[in-house]
């Protein structure tokens, strides 16, 4: 019998399956991304079900998805890059453009063998960032494909692992804390050179002895609201049976997934904005003082 962390995360990840497969939509690598840099590094099979993004001393590699979106889940599998990853970074988020864009971030930040990897998240509302909270892993990434999810509704922004809520950003517009419900994003993905920052605050570089550095994904699904226009921001909020991200069911965590964000957190968080206070001078955030759910 597996641990409990794994029959806990396994059990979750079904639940959100079933949650989630009526507008279930699966893409594939070849006809739903295109590739906006470094696409010799990059690779497709499986039918368009199996990518990898690697990193060598001339590039890094990443990719876009062709549609935008408005509201939904994005999901995929991914396994890290093995050994020694120290200096690197794969991302996957989603992002709008220009200077006051909206994004939803989850990067994995590489370490030593043996070190654990440091999951990364925040978000940015209309260009304004500094909401990062970040923890380690209850499972080595390398070793095998783990789902990460982004779930985005008009009432929160979720970031599931293995279906285990990991962090939740409400929608506090009423309380003056900006929300990303306005602009419609494409998913990305990446891996690249970051060792100025990525592993111990730049203290360890990168080893181009261990190059190339590879990342793997698998079974892409977009479940979410295509963007045609400006006319896309009504119906893609709109509370409707096609919108099932509208749902009241997904406006707040059900008391199972509080149960199990609160068990990631108390166990695998290493830093939060909103504890905090000397970066922020004592003035933090806002959204700090409100409930998470």
């Amino acid at each position: 019998m597996g641990s409990p962390h794994a029959v806990v995360a396994a059990a979750a990840s079904l639940l959100l399956m079933a949650a989630f497969d009526g507008a279930l939509v699966h893409a594939d690598f070849y006809n739903d991304v295109d590739f906006v840099w470094g696409y010799q590094n990059a690779g497709i099979w499986n039918d368009g079900n199996s990518l990898s993004l690697m990193l060598d001393n001339v590039s890094g590699c990443g990719m876009v998805t062709k549609n935008q979106y408005l509201f939904g889940s994005i999901e995929v599998q991914l396994k890290l890059v093995k050994g020694n990853s120290a200096g690197t970074v794969t991302a996957y988020y989603l992002s709008s453009t220009g200077d006051k864009h909206d994004e939803i971030d989850f990067e994995f930040l590489g370490n030593e063998t043996g070190q654990p990897y440091i999951i990364h998240t925040n978000i940015f509302t209309r260009g304004v960032g500094n909401r990062e909270e970040q923890f380690y892993p209850w499972f080595d990434p390398s070793d095998d494909f783990h789902n990460y999810t982004i779930h985005w509704n008009p009432s929160q922004v979720v970031w599931f692992v293995d279906g285990i809520p990991i962090r939740v950003f409400r929608n506090y517009e009423s309380y003056g804390v900006p929300f990303p419900d306005r602009q419609a994003m494409r998913a990305y993905s990446s891996i690249w050179e970051a060792d100025e920052w990525a592993t111990r605050g730049g203290l360890v570089k990168i080893d181009w002895n261990s190059a190339p550095f590879v990342a793997y994904y698998r079974y892409l699904q977009l479940r979410a609201c295509p963007w045609y226009g400006p006319s896309s921001s009504s119906e893609c909020s709109a509370a409707s049976p096609p919108n099932w991200w509208t749902s009241p069911e997904y406006s707040t965590l059900t008391y199972q997934e509080q149960g199990q964000m609160k068990w990631a957190r108390d166990n695998y968080m290493i830093y939060d904005y909103c504890e905090d206070a000397e970066r922020f001078g004592g003035a933090m955030p806002p959204e700090c003082s409100l409930p998470k759910y």
